[in-house]
């Protein structure tokens, strides 16, 4: 069988897997460049710029230079920005007026794994039609007859400037009449793309900056740092006394806060926030935000207070992304961290999040603590399971008398939730309601259910 065959390729964020093995290889990678040079080529556009970014992991390298090959070798040009995080990406594609943008990073994995996700010109990740066109032009031989002449193969070159731009774009998402002043900030940038752009950001607006994982090595990124391990965070700002912990994973696409006191505060706590200051300065568009079917019933309850919705999406942040569009919503994100601003940015941005924390507690002069105290979560329960194989969960009948079993013993006041990963050989387990201790057995229970119906293990 050739490592080529170029089936489902794209996951619930583009194309990832280990890196130099399917499909994660440069054969695929030159392929995926000449289709997106196809698909996004715009008519009456003489420039064709494609922009192609990276984080850190070692295997960037060669797919960046992979991709551009691919992308030259339909006529289009090249722009290489080197690291950069995802939501740099996103905001460049759209302000440099590119045909297309191309993020080279695994997110939260570990340094083996890679992927490639993608920006269409307006700065949105892709669809699932154009993702599925993109993989029929990769399976077939049509790119054979589109490739450039001789005389109109395109050029690649680096650009120097790009970081500028974002960290530009960063700080005029701060009130221009406010500051860092007097602000202890810890950063663990998870020896990511944001290791860089991250601390000058912070330390142009003034803030008293200490940082960690800021020296990648191209196999140290996401190594028990950034927005999955906030402990070291949480213990530096205990150290420091600092005001405020950043974590951001190793593409700066999510983040975790840690307050004053080194307590944690996940994506769902921060919607929360967002949702009450967007609504009091009456800038909430739509009476709503959006968020997956993993939040907590604790933000249903914290909008409603509020006289607010919570709209759900599937998990995902461009799920949420298609949610807010759709409904003309401008909050948005996921419990891990992915928080969207549709009036800045397109996608999640875990620097942009941190900042609109900041620009919080500089106007309401309170500690985070104190902003997010009148959150109340339920407890909830999520176990991981490693699958050989991803049958659909419906037809696992052991899986679905359990499931019916444990829906009915919580009744209206929990949930279970059971889906597949996208991007990892997993199915994730979640179950929420009053009382902990039985949560997490039910979890467990539904856990082992699974692990022995798919041959995999917990």
């Amino acid at each position: 069988m050739s490592e080529e065959r170029p089936q489902a390729l794209f996951g619930t964020d583009g194309v990832r897997g280990k890196a130099n093995v399917f499909p994660m290889t440069v054969e695929v990678a030159l392929k995926l460049g000449q289709a997106i040079a196809h698909v996004f080529r715009r008519d009456g556009d003489g420039l064709h710029r494609f922009l192609i970014g990276k984080d850190t992991r070692l295997s960037g390298y060669m797919f960046e230079d992979a991709l551009a090959a691919g992308i030259c070798s339909m006529g289009g040009n090249v722009i290489q920005v080197g690291p950069m995080p995802t939501p740099a990406m996103a905001f460049l594609t759209r302000d440099m007026r590119c045909d297309a943008g191309a993020m080279i990073s695994a997110s939260h994995n570990p340094y083996h794994d890679n992927g490639i996700k993608f920006f269409a010109h307006d700065g949105f990740k892709l669809p699932d039609s154009v993702e599925q066109r993109i993989e029929a032009l990769v399976a077939s031989d049509e790119m054979l007859g589109h490739r450039a002449t001789p005389d109109a193969i395109g050029r690649a070159k680096r650009i120097e400037d790009a970081e500028g731009r974002y960290v530009v774009f960063l700080k005029k998402c701060f009130p221009f009449d406010r500051d860092l002043e007097g602000l202890r900030v810890v950063l663990d940038c998870a020896n990511g793309a944001a290791y860089k752009v991250g601390p000058t950001m912070l330390q142009e607006l003034g803030a008293e900056l200490f940082t960690i994982g800021v020296e990648p090595n191209g196999t140290n990124i996401n190594e028990k740092a950034g927005s999955l391990y906030p402990e070291r965070l949480s213990a530096k700002v205990r150290e420091l006394r600092a005001d405020i912990g950043i974590a951001v994973d190793g593409d700066a696409d999510r983040v975790m806060l840690v307050d004053e006191k080194g307590a944690v505060v996940d994506g769902d706590a921060l919607l929360a926030l967002f949702a009450k200051d967007f609504s009091q300065r009456g800038k909430l568009r739509g009476g709503a935000i959006v968020a997956t079917a993993y939040s907590n019933l604790g933000l249903e309850k914290a909008v409603e207070k509020l006289g607010l919705r919570l709209v759900r999406t599937k998990v995902g942040d461009r799920y949420v992304v298609e949610g807010m569009r759709e409904g003309g919503y401008n909050i948005g994100g996921e419990q891990s961290g992915h928080i969207i601003f549709l009036d800045h940015n397109t996608t999640g941005d875990g620097l942009l999040t941190g900042l609109q924390a900041l620009a919080v507690m500089c106007k309401q002069q309170k500690p985070l603590s104190e902003l997010v105290a009148d959150f109340e979560r339920f407890p909830q329960a999520l176990v991981n399971v490693k699958v050989s194989e991803k049958t659909p969960i419906e037809e696992l009948p052991s899986v679905l008398e359990r499931l019916a079993q444990v829906e009915n013993e919580l009744g209206s006041s929990g949930r279970v939730l059971i889906r597949y990963s996208g991007t990892e050989p997993k199915a994730r387990v979640m179950v929420e309601g009053e009382d902990e201790e039985q949560v997490a057995g039910y979890a467990q229970d539904l856990a082992d259910a699974l692990s022995r119906a798919v041959g995999g293990g917990s």
